[in-house]
């Protein structure tokens, strides 16, 4: 999709479902817009009826003068019911869609991006459109129905004096100052709700290799749906609030303007004296003029600014995205085949080097070799190759090139360990299944052959595992990889240096662990030569500057006293 298409996409999701509230807010928006005009017309005919040459008199004006207060107190309303609901609804249809498109993306891209952006995004960002888009919208349309029903008011008189008449603000400020402590405590339970729904965002993000792996895209979006449904319920709040205090200051500022009106028609109805009815309804309709000029640069601004962020994270969505092919990819049963494969992270630059070796269907395999080999570029390609990775040479699966294949039946047939394990603040059970549904006895063999029915029988497999998994050791978080993967049941089994923050028994059992597994083949890439389990796997791949070096079992590359038997013997 083209960043072009992908923001139109997003923008509309502001009015998704969302029409009926977004046209009662413009129509409030539209209402309000006209009072400034009627409230100054309402002032002059007073002035001049108190001066005794006004075609209404007071009874009738004051009838009229309620009626205006009604028609605003229902404007108002319309604005209080539905602007907040508009913005709701629109925030939550915005971020549940940008959040889909993020998991859309494939592993190769994603790695190569900084998850920043999409947190930004997120999370400061809407906060932004929220507030500078939404909400100044609706204040534009004000403003812009204030000005020309104004100025078209104007002309229709002839200006005279035109003076600043300075409203009654203290009472609006009071207003205010009385409400603003509720609006604080609401403000604390929306950062409550915020710090509560970036931890959810952190925790899908960092875990978004595991969440595509397993195909739990659904079941993690309605996890994220249901944080962010709390958020914007508690914002929503906030707004309806805000709105509520704006509404008790522009009614007290416009009464308090209104009734200084009033006495002056008294005052001169009692012979004191006060000015011509005209020119203090020009002093007044000046307000709605003036204002809207000043204020509508930086309401124009603000909105660019909006679209621009929405342009931004969608040309970030557009960015090395990749459809996948059509072929689906199905239990592996020969093997996959790597065949004269090159790869380069930058042009000129090669890091793999016409690499050929066939990978037999239910077997195990070593891959070693010195930091910087091309171990886990390799590991990572087989990985990519089904996501659009750039390399030559050919990647198939049985008979099927990866790169024709699609990206989500090899997800089907793949799962991956990595070295930090993610697991979800959520249940044992929850973090094995990836909020799938699985029967019961399936889980519990998975359990079972990933050496999980300790930890369970112990704790129960709905304990929580706590934030990025912090009450679980790292060999538990390694053996719910391994349950996952079983659950799914993955023909291939991929992992990439999956001991190394582990002490050495527990990188012992966790290894041992993988090659306990049948019917799955199993590629390990390892800095670990731990001889017992070096003997256990059926190849073992040599890697020296970008190349496989040497190739055969433990004791074969032993034989050879060649490159491995060196390496083995400074491990």
């Amino acid at each position: 999709m083209t960043n072009k298409s992908l923001f139109v996409e997003l923008k509309n999701q502001f009015h998704r479902d969302n029409h009926a509230f977004f046209i009662l807010s413009v129509i409030g928006a539209l209402l309000s817009g006209f009072l400034g005009m009627t409230i100054s017309w309402i002032i002059g005919e007073l002035i001049d009826t108190a001066s005794g040459t006004g075609r209404w008199s007071l009874r009738e004006l004051l009838i009229l003068t309620l009626f205006i207060a009604v028609f605003f107190l229902f404007a108002s309303y319309l604005t209080y019911y539905a602007k907040p609901r508009y913005i709701r609804k629109a925030m939550q249809n915005y971020k549940e869609v940008l959040f889909t498109k993020i998991t859309e993306k494939n592993i190769m891209s994603f790695r190569s991006e900084s998850t920043s952006t999409y947190l930004s995004a997120l999370t400061n960002d809407c906060t932004s459109i929220e507030t500078n888009y939404l909400d100044k919208e609706f204040w534009f349309i004000y403003r812009v129905t204030s000005f020309f029903t104004s100025l078209a008011l104007m002309l229709f008189y002839s200006p005279v004096l035109t003076l600043v008449a300075v409203g009654v603000t203290l009472l609006p400020l009071m207003v205010s100052l009385i409400s603003g402590q509720k609006l604080s405590k609401q403000e604390v339970t929306v950062s409550d709700r915020n710090k509560s729904f970036t931890a959810t965002v952190t925790d899908c993000l960092n875990g978004f290799s595991v969440v595509k792996a397993f195909r739990a895209e659904k079941p993690v979006s309605v996890l994220f749906a249901e944080e962010n449904t709390r958020l914007e319920n508690a914002k929503y709040k906030r707004t309806g609030l805000t709105i509520f205090i704006s509404t008790l200051g522009q009614f007290a500022g416009m009464t308090a303007q209104v009734t200084v009106f009033f006495v002056g028609a008294y005052m001169v109805l009692t012979g004191k004296g006060i000015t011509a009815g005209n020119v203090m309804m020009f002093v007044n309709l000046m307000n709605f003029v003036v204002a809207p000029v000043a204020e509508l640069p930086g309401l124009l601004a603000a909105r660019k600014a909006s679209r621009a962020l929405i342009e931004k994270i969608a040309g970030s969505l557009s960015e090395s995205s990749f459809a996948g092919g059509k072929e689906e990819l199905q239990a592996l049963e020969k093997g996959i085949s790597v065949k004269d494969v090159s790869f380069a992270y930058e042009e000129g630059k090669e890091v793999l080097h016409d690499i050929s070796f066939d990978f037999e269907a239910g077997k195990s395999y070593a891959i070693v070799g010195a930091s910087g080999s091309g171990k886990s570029t390799l590991l990572n390609l087989i990985m990519s190759g089904a996501c659009g990775a750039e390399y030559s040479g050919r990647i198939m699966w049985d008979n099927v090139d990866l790169k024709e294949s699609s990206s989500d039946s090899f997800f089907d047939q793949v799962s991956s360990i990595d070295q930090n394990v993610f697991v979800f603040n959520s249940s044992i059970k929850n973090n094995i299944t990836m909020f799938r549904e699985f029967p019961e006895e399936e889980v519990s063999e998975a359990i079972r052959k990933s050496n999980l029915k300790e930890l369970v029988e112990e704790k129960g497999d709905d304990y929580l595992c706590g934030e990025s998994g912090k009450a679980l050791s790292g060999g538990e978080k390694q053996r719910i990889s391994i349950a996952r993967s079983l659950l799914k049941r993955s023909s291939v089994l991929v992992a990439d240096e999956i001991t190394a923050a582990l002490d050495s028994r527990t990188a012992y059992k966790v290894s041992s662990d993988i090659l306990d597994l049948t019917g799955i083949t199993r590629i390990v890439v390892t800095h670990s030569l731990e001889e017992r389990l070096m003997k256990r796997y059926d190849k073992i791949l040599v890697m020296r500057d970008g190349r496989i070096e040497e190739q055969g079992t433990f004791d074969e590359l032993m034989a050879m006293k060649k490159y491995f038997h060196a390496l083995f013997m400074v491990a």
